[in-house]
């Protein structure tokens, strides 16, 4: 008897152990959902070094406390994050409210992640421990919105994919700011794509000719929010920022996944790297000084110095086949644009039908521009299904968009102005979205494996580029 009370006691110790440890979970959890109440998203910001941070702040929204916690040393990156909140705050038309409350002592990470006063940090920075940050705050049970890239190195890798795993556990959500799938000939490209009367299907490709291709021009110099943007010296310094290869290639390789295969999910083992390259932009010491107001390179800077030029492996290319689909993806990095250029991209998409066709141009005027063109031994009733698919289909979705005949078997697809609302606005875009995900408590079932399908291409190109 005494051995049979005993069991019953032990049994019943694990039993309320084993329940109580439920409820701790199901209670962690309950307090990282979100109901879509003003103000119930606090956010918390991160060593703020690139200017993609406070473009999240651009614009407020319903959901976010207009009180932001930043964290970060002190130093030119805060102050110019702060220069650019303030502008927000201050503008003529629309002005932000922010109110940011800044902490500075040399332990501004472990800080946060003590007082954690906020449940969504946004992370746009130095890249070089930004895959670690990310980690401890998601361990943290902190929701994290992040500029990309989230990871620069093969090394870094499996400690993005723990990330992921460990938000799962939390119910905590890890996104990555992808701008480039709001841009508005990007998001018409991906849905002619799908129309099978009119793109018929995808072509497999080759590695010299292949079935998608991606190429994106950005330039140190530049303007943003009006005005011409101070780089820090880091950004200069792969081992801080990224190479080229794993830093904007990580938008060109979404845009590939998301495009050739949407929604579809993802592993690691549909892609095969064929081939990676990188190369340098030469940068003089006035071009640094133009863009960091640093009469001279950090001590840091010095590897990368010969005969006083600074060699940046800011530009990649990876060729790869994604499940058995060959595609591109290279970054090309120079110092300034031409007068009325900016940062350009280029695509194409190959189809059995037809190719679709992201220009930007000189002959366009430097503005994305969207083209049909008809492939050999197309059937004659591509233009009747172009036709429609533009005028009627998709007008339906984006009222105005007009199909325009250039020459025998090459249209062109009007866009109107108020479509092309630029890459700052973007910003708000995604941030709108990932508020949407963590009042839904979910991301879409295809974007976290998506995501890390997508590191896995960019970090495998470059260890293919470094052989």
């Amino acid at each position: 008897m005494k051995k049979s009370a005993l069991i019953l006691f032990l049994a019943s110790a694990i039993f309320a152990c084993s329940g109580g440890s439920n409820k701790a979970t199901q209670s962690e959890k309950k307090e990282t959902m979100f109901t879509g109440a003003k103000g119930e998203v606090k956010i918390m910001t991160l060593d703020p070094g690139h200017f993609h941070a406070a473009l999240v702040q651009k614009s407020m929204y319903e959901m976010v406390d207009s009180t932001v916690y930043v964290y970060a040393p002190e130093g030119d990156d805060l102050q110019g994050h702060m220069a650019r909140i303030n502008s927000y705050n201050t503008r003529t038309e629309s002005p932000t409210a922010w109110n940011e409350k800044i902490y500075t002592g040399a332990d501004f990470f472990e800080k946060m992640l003590a007082e954690k006063p906020g449940n969504m940090m946004v992370v746009s920075g130095n890249n070089a421990k930004k895959t670690e940050y990310i980690l401890k705050t998601i361990e943290a049970g902190i929701n994290v919105l992040a500029d990309k890239p989230i990871v620069i190195t093969p090394e870094e890798f499996p400690k993005l994919e723990q990330a992921f795993q460990i938000a799962r556990e939390k119910g905590v959500l890890l996104y990555d700011i992808m701008t480039e799938r709001h841009e508005i000939t990007t998001i018409l490209q991906r849905e002619l794509s799908k129309n099978v009367s009119v793109f018929g299907s995808l072509q497999t490709g080759t590695a010299d000719e292949p079935a998608i291709t991606k190429e994106s021009v950005h330039h140190f110099s530049k303007m943003v929010s009006g005005s011409p943007l101070k780089r820090p010296a880091w950004f200069f310094d792969t081992k801080q920022q990224g190479e080229g290869i794993v830093d904007v290639n990580t938008h060109l390789v979404d845009l590939i996944q998301w495009e050739a295969f949407p929604e579809v999910i993802l592993s690691k083992t549909d892609v095969e790297i064929v081939s990676g390259k990188r190369w340098t932009t030469d940068l003089t010491p006035e071009m640094f000084k133009k863009v960091t107001a640093l009469d001279q390179y950090p001590e840091y800077l010095q590897k990368d110095v010969v005969d006083g030029t600074i060699k940046v492996f800011s530009n990649g290319e990876i060729v790869y086949k994604l499940k058995g689909v060959y595609a591109k993806a290279s970054v090309i990095w120079n110092f300034e644009a031409p007068t009325g250029a900016g940062d350009t991209h280029y695509s194409i998409m190959r189809g059995t039908n037809c190719n679709i066709v992201i220009k930007q141009g000189t002959e366009e005027g430097y503005k994305p521009t969207l083209y049909v063109e008809a492939a050999a031994g197309s059937s004659a009733e591509l233009e009747a299904n172009l036709t429609k698919a533009v005028n009627e289909d998709l007008q339906a979705a984006y009222p105005g968009i007009k199909l325009v005949k250039q020459a025998d078997k090459l249209w062109m697809v009007e866009i109107p102005a108020s479509y092309r609302v630029g890459h700052e606005a973007h910003f708000t875009q995604v941030t709108e979205k990932y508020l949407q995900y963590l009042k839904d408590g979910k991301l879409p079932e295809w974007e976290v494996p998506n995501m890390i399908v997508k590191y896995y291409t960019t970090t495998e190109g470059l260890k293919a580029a470094l052989k």
